[in-house]
C-alpha cells in the first residue's frame, strides 16, 4: 500500500505531520504538500507558469516534498509522475476546521482529494472541526480516527471514484461518541464587504463578516459533529443535478435558431441510474 499524503495549511502544518505519522502504520507514504499555506484556495490547476518542487522536512525529521502550487497541483504532479511509485490512496489534511456542508467547494483540503479521484485514486479529506475560540485541537483523536478510517476503508477496498470527507470532533478521543454516515448539511455565511482606502484614495476591499455557522440538521454532516460523532460524507465530483434534468426538459427553450433539447442515451442510462429526489 502505497499513500500520498498532502493539505492546503503548508508542508509545515502539525496536521499534515500527525497524518503522515498515522499512515504509516498502513503501508509505505509519500508527503508532497503545498509551500504556503492555501486555505480556501478551492480546485485550483496551476497552467500559466511552471511548478517547481523542493525537498522539506516534517517536524519528526521525516523527508516531504514542498510545491510552490495549490493543493490540487501537490496531487496532479504527485499522480503524473513526479511520485514514480503507484499511489493507492490519497489522504489529504488534518485540517484544524471543519469542512461541512458548501465549504467543499472552497476547501483546498477537499478538492485535494477531489483531484485524486478525477485521476481514479481514491481519496480521503480528514478536518478536525476546531474552533478559533477554543484554547486546544485534538490531533491525536484525529490523528487516531484518521487511522481507523483509513485502514477500515482500505480493507473494505475503496473504489477509485470514491471520495470520502471526514469531520471529526475537536473532542478527546473518550468523548467521541461513534461514527455517522452523513450527507452534507447547510452552512450559513454571514459575509459582508469591507470597503477601504489606501493612501492614494484608491478603494480596496476585504470580504468579511463573522464566522459562518450551520444548520445541525439530523443525519448531516453538521448534525454528527454537534452530536460528538466523527462525520463521514461520500462525496461525488459529478454534480449533476438529476433530480431537476426531467423538470428543465418541460420548459420551452425553442427558438428560431435553437433546437429543443433531447434525452440522449447516456442521459437515459443516468437517469436509470440516479435517484430521482432533488
Amino acid at each position: 500500500m502505497h499513500i500520498l499524503v498532502t493539505n492546503d495549511d503548508g508542508v509545515t502544518a502539525h496536521g499534515l505531520l500527525v497524518l503522515a505519522q498515522a499512515m504509516r502504520g498502513l503501508g509505505d507514504v509519500t508527503v508532497l504538500a503545498p509551500d504556503r499555506n492555501w486555505s480556501g484556495g478551492g480546485h485550483v490547476k496551476t497552467v500559466h507558469r511552471p511548478l517547481r518542487v523542493e525537498e522539506a522536512r516534517l517536524e519528526d525529521g521525516s523527508m516531504a516534498y514542498a510545491a510552490d502550487g495549490a493543493p490540487s497541483d501537490c496531487v496532479a504532479l504527485a499522480l503524473l509522475g513526479f511520485i514514480p511509485e503507484k499511489i493507492d490512496l490519497v489522504v489529504s489534511g488534518i485540517n484544524p476546521y471543519s469542512n461541512m456542508g458548501h465549504d467543499v467547494t472552497y476547501s483546498g483540503t477537499v478538492t485535494a482529494a477531489m483531484e485524486a479521484v478525477i485521476f481514479g485514486v481514491p481519496a480521503i479529506a480528514f478536518s478536525l472541526a476546531g474552533d478559533e475560540n477554543q484554547a486546544r485541537f485534538y490531533y491525536s483523536t484525529a490523528a487516531e480516527v484518521a487511522e481507523q478510517v483509513a485502514r477500515t476503508a482500505m480493507q473494505n477496498k475503496l473504489e477509485a471514484n470514491m471520495l470520502l470527507n471526514v469531520n471529526i470532533p475537536n473532542k478527546p478521543s473518550g468523548e467521541i461518541r461513534g461514527i455517522q454516515i452523513t450527507r452534507q448539511g447547510m452552512r450559513i455565511y454571514h459575509s459582508a464587504l469591507d470597503q477601504r482606502q489606501d493612501p492614494r484614495g484608491k478603494a480596496y476591499y476585504w470580504i468579511a463578516g463573522s464566522v459562518p455557522s450551520g444548520v445541525p440538521d439530523f443525519g448531516t454532516d453538521f448534525g454528527a459533529i454537534a452530536e460528538n460523532s466523527v462525520s463521514i460524507t461520500p462525496l461525488k465530483v459529478d454534480l449533476t443535478d438529476f433530480g431537476r434534468t426531467m423538470q428543465l426538459r418541460r420548459w420551452n427553450w425553442e427558438s428560431h435558431s435553437l433546437p429543443k433539447p433531447t434525452m440522449t442515451s447516456g442521459a437515459r442510462l443516468a437517469q436509470l441510474q440516479q435517484p430521482t429526489a432533488s
